[in-house]
């Protein structure tokens, strides 16, 4: 047989590139499970993983879809921006740049709403605005809500969502731990309820603040709460950290939380305290 003579057999060029029109913003991979996920069905799915069961961070103006009673919410009107003590060059830019792209004054919304048809205050910290982080008008707006909470005999509510104080604000920034705090026992002083829900991440001074003095502390599952990071907690005292450290499942094991709760539950448990926590008050 001549061999020169068989004619090869033409395979398609492996490396050959198909544009493949897929439509941009319709579509999200699940950082867990790596599954591509149609955009439709992760925020029917209340921004959680169909398939791993994942919780994707949720910004605050859904959040407050999702707990409140459907147009009850009135956004406190406080008419303050962020000033820039530390004099830095592109501070103010940055928070411009981000307000646009978020549609938001600050990395928090409070104010009052109905909750399963009670009245409560509600204060909803966004992850997506600077990350959270508490500088001088989150702490005047989280301040306000608490006072205006105590002054009105509110329940109150905060979503906790934040690296921590706003290093870009300096010493500024962590007087709202203090400010925050006075607030609170003000309101505890009175015998109101406060309900804190921990959400991921939830670091730093907030954690150190507010986030931990809830009457009630709840977190969604496997949010990650703490003060300082793992791998600086790590280096710091040089040792391994257990499984599953500052997620709220280990949280819950040691007693620092008092529950976990599914975000499509999250409603129904909160409607349910505040209305355990008024008819106590009330026989009492």
């Amino acid at each position: 047989m001549d061999v020169d003579k068989i004619k090869k057999r033409k395979y398609p060029v492996q490396n050959k590139k198909i544009a493949i029109d897929i439509p941009k913003d319709k579509w999200e991979k699940c950082p867990n499970c790596k599954e591509i996920i149609y955009k439709t069905e992760l925020i029917q799915n209340n921004e959680i993983c169909p398939y791993c069961n994942y919780y994707f961070r949720m910004n605050s103006k859904k959040r407050i879809e999702l707990i409140t009673d459907e147009n009850t919410f009135k956004e406190f009107n406080l008419n303050i921006k962020t000033s820039n003590p530390l004099h830095l060059k592109d501070y103010l830019k940055k928070l411009d740049s981000i307000s646009k792209d978020t549609d938001l004054d600050e990395a928090v919304l409070c104010g009052t709403a109905k909750i399963d048809k009670e009245d409560a205050v509600i204060c909803v910290m966004d992850s997506y605005f600077f990350m959270g982080s508490m500088g001088s008008v989150v702490g005047e707006k989280i301040t306000n809500a608490i006072e205006y909470a105590t002054k009105n005999r509110l329940p109150l509510i905060i979503f906790c969502a934040s690296g921590g104080a706003r290093m870009q604000e300096g010493i500024v920034s962590l007087m709202q731990m203090a400010k925050t705090t006075e607030a609170l026992s003000k309101h505890d002083e009175a015998g109101l309820l406060y309900i804190s829900v921990l959400t991921d991440p939830t670091y730093g001074g907030v954690t150190a603040s507010f986030a931990s003095l809830g009457d009630i502390i709840i977190a969604e599952p496997k949010a990650m709460i703490g003060f300082a990071g793992q791998k600086v907690i790590k280096e710091t005292i040089n040792e391994e950290l257990p499984e599953g450290f500052q997620t709220s499942e280990f949280l819950l094991e040691h007693g620092f939380i008092d529950m976990i709760v599914e975000r499509d539950y999250l409603k129904e448990i909160i409607a349910k305290l505040i209305k355990y926590h008024k008819r106590v008050t009330h026989e009492n």
